[in-house]
């Protein structure tokens, strides 16, 4: 398969490319890395990307960002951080993507854990992430074509353990290799709605 991967670069990206680059051509996407780059924020960039990258057989989206702090104090302004740089982007990819996913393909979003298991502070991203979940399930009745649509929801990568340290006190954290399962899982299996929980 013909598979973009965006945010490959990242943390948690890179384990959707390890898990799925042994058996299939892989298109690295990023704001400033990768075979292509693109401002996920901005619908005419991505729109670029497509028409630069052709026709594809799935999509992965492993990137996003939001504000965290307490609510009492947060802003509107601070709050739509989430809602544009996660919600909105992964949402345009899929609105924006028919026209370029071959029949039976797939889009694979990430959410996370913080609408499961909140942390202080963690609101808006909280908000983003249900948001996705909830569009994954709504979406999936209407995809044409056998385009299957899923969400990947990981718990904090060990690997970020340390970057992360105080933020997800008692949070159980995971490995790369189980968060690069479930990519393989959405991108590879025959399910369509449903959002792999990794915890």
């Amino acid at each position: 398969m013909k598979i973009i991967i965006i945010g490959a670069h990242g943390t948690v990206g890179q384990t959707a490319v390890k898990a799925l680059s042994d058996r299939h051509e892989i298109i690295t996407v990023g704001k400033t890395s990768g075979d292509i780059q693109v401002d996920i924020e901005d619908v005419s960039s991505i729109r670029a990307m497509y028409a630069k990258v052709g026709k594809i057989d799935a999509l992965v989206c492993a990137v996003g960002h939001g504000h965290f702090g307490a609510v009492e104090q947060m802003t509107s302004e601070q709050f739509m951080l989430g809602i544009n740089g996660k919600l909105m982007p992964q949402i345009n990819l899929v609105l924006a993507g028919f026209d370029y996913m071959n029949d039976g393909g797939s889009f694979t979003l990430t959410s996370g854990v913080l609408n499961r298991d909140p942390i202080s502070g963690g609101a808006a991203a909280a908000a983003a992430n249900g948001a996705i979940d909830g569009f994954i399930t709504g979406a999936s009745v209407d995809m044409p074509r056998g385009i299957r649509i899923n969400a990947v929801s990981p718990e904090v990568l060990e690997v970020s353990r340390v970057k992360y340290d105080g933020f997800f006190r008692g949070h159980q954290h995971v490995s790369s290799e189980a968060v690069g399962l479930a990519y393989s899982k959405a991108v590879e299996g025959c399910l369509n709605g449903q959002v792999f929980i990794v915890e």
